[in-house]
């Protein structure tokens, strides 16, 4: 049986630091500072997401501090966010944001295509659940070399190679799938499936030479 993906729920920060939209521009800083954080989830009501404040909303106000911002401003959020006060006039939003089953590779990508370092997780209303991190979707390399062993044992050589010929070797995360491979269009399969299962750094494919046959007398 092949492995369930891991999802943000498995790896979110469930106790979030957030601030309403009337936050003063002070207070988000000092909460930054404090809890060595980058970005805040802006909240509303009962905790539904309306935008997040991170650091790059926040440096117009010093980008722009010994200058007229509107002259040198890049837009006209830009130039709002230098003269903004409030978490709510310098929040970017909607925010940017990803459900509880969301997988981790997904989560991955929406952080490098939107260059952010944190996503707030919702759930189906908008109220924030959690949020996870870059560093928390690297959590998965820490799992150990026999955690990986056994999770591609049962999840694809067992799958693939029942008869048991192909052995599971892993160092430093790195998967050797050895053996005696006798179908070898089932290698890429293989590989790829190896390398789906969170926390492999990578995959090699060392196969053993089959043995000579003997010639009958």
């Amino acid at each position: 049986m092949l492995h369930s993906p891991r999802t943000v729920s498995d790896v979110m920060t469930h106790t979030v630091i957030a601030v309403g939209r009337e936050a003063r521009f002070k207070e988000i800083v000092e909460l930054m500072e404090q809890w060595k954080i980058s970005a805040l989830p802006v909240v509303a009501g009962e905790g539904r997401v309306i935008g997040v404040v991170s650091e790059a909303d926040l440096l117009p106000k010093e980008e722009f501090r010994d200058s007229d911002p509107t002259r040198f401003a890049r837009s006209l959020s830009d130039l709002a966010k230098a003269g903004g006060l409030t978490a709510g006039e310098v929040m970017s939003t909607p925010a940017v944001s990803v459900h509880p089953d969301t997988t981790l590779p997904q989560a991955a990508r929406i952080m490098a295509l939107r260059h952010i370092k944190r996503l707030p997780v919702i759930d189906a209303h908008g109220l924030l659940q959690g949020v996870v991190s870059r560093s928390d979707l690297l959590k998965v390399f820490l799992r150990t070399d026999e955690e990986l062993a056994d999770e591609v044992t049962r999840t694809v050589t067992a799958f693939l190679f029942p008869d048991g010929a192909v052995t599971v070797a892993v160092e430093g995360g790195v998967v050797t799938l050895g053996g005696e491979i006798r179908d070898r269009t089932l290698v890429p399969v293989a590989a790829r499936l190896t390398r789906a299962v969170e926390g492999v750094v990578d995959v090699r494919v060392e196969p053993a030479e089959p043995a000579p046959r003997t010639p009958p007398r």
